[in-house]
């Protein structure tokens, strides 16, 4: 397993790269938008893994915008923790084995959500492509809130 970002909702893209690229020194390494999706998410790298070339392999700070306006309390802001697994089902299934809830199953055979025991929302991801969507998980539904 290897830890990957972690997910922090804005409200205003340009006063939060002013921050965090600007203020604290971070440079974007990566953005994506989503029309479907309706959100942008920009990845932030820090300045000393910018400069070794690690970019895109150190932990990165994930900045979600939401296009539609949200108010988000202190616990809705920050998203999640996320990690890449080498094998998305058996991460699960052994997870599941040991009790942890699978909240957003790996349906698509790429990501999974759980929780911590302190609710902290953490997402799985498969490493390298997704797996062959495969059941049980295709078709098992979400659990609460992830």
């Amino acid at each position: 397993m290897r830890y990957l970002h972690t997910m922090v909702r804005i409200t205003d893209v340009d006063q939060s790269l002013d921050f965090f690229c600007n203020k604290l020194g971070m440079k974007e390494v990566r953005r994506t938008e989503s029309e479907a999706g309706r959100y942008t998410l920009i990845f932030l790298a820090a300045p000393d893994d910018e400069e070794t070339g690690r970019a895109t392999q150190a932990p990165l700070l994930e900045l979600t915008y939401n296009w539609d306006p949200e108010t988000y309390g202190e616990g809705r802001n920050f998203g999640h923790l996320a990690f890449a697994v080498d094998d998305i089902y058996d991460t699960c299934q052994r997870l599941t084995d040991a009790g942890v809830t699978i909240n957003r199953p790996p349906r698509d055979g790429r990501m999974a959500f759980i929780r911590s025991p302190d609710n902290v929302s953490i997402e799985l991801l498969q490493k390298g492509d997704a797996l062959p969507i495969a059941e049980p998980w295709a078709s098992a539904e979400n659990i609460g809130k992830w």
